[in-house]
């Protein structure tokens, strides 16, 4: 590389819950630099995750937090040329990436469904993400899936 690497940017934690993750998650979510609307979204999901999972002794919070991890893939395939022939070579994710993926996931499987409004919608996934079902964990499942299928090319990981 003959560019120095860029400085990472520090992400300020969101005002309600103090937390990196959730703004990191709201910047994700956000279309057009529209931040605001995206934390009205996402707290009022939690809300909603709040009053559907009563009976959970978590907080909306952590059901959201623990959802995430569900969602997190530890492995992915990447392509990789040998001599003409193109591998899908399973290799392990770094820890910032795996959060970024499960989270790109976790909103697109959202976005995907069908529902009133999008709060509504995220709400949805996390809880379906929370018992281990809906898109977004399927995704992860399908990724783990294609790894073990493709552990023989293991060797040409780079």
């Amino acid at each position: 590389m003959r560019k120095a690497k860029p400085k990472k940017r520090v992400i300020l934690p969101d005002p309600v819950y103090g937390d990196r993750k959730v703004s990191k998650f709201v910047n994700h979510l956000m279309y057009d630099g529209k931040k605001n609307l995206s934390y009205e979204i996402f707290y009022k999901a939690l809300e909603i995750v709040g009053e559907k999972m009563k009976g959970e002794e978590k907080s909306a919070l952590e059901i959201w937090k623990t959802a995430l991890d569900k969602v997190t893939p530890q492995v992915e395939v990447k392509s990789r040329r040998v001599g003409g022939a193109t591998f899908q070579v399973p290799t392990e994710i770094r820890p910032d990436r795996k959060e970024s993926v499960s989270m790109k996931n976790l909103i697109n499987y959202a976005r995907k469904r069908g529902g009133k409004t999008m709060a509504d919608k995220l709400a949805a996934e996390i809880m379906d993400a929370y018992n281990e079902q809906g898109g977004a964990f399927k995704r992860k499942e399908d990724m783990h899936r294609m790894a073990e299928a493709n552990r023989a090319f293991a060797h040409f990981r780079f």
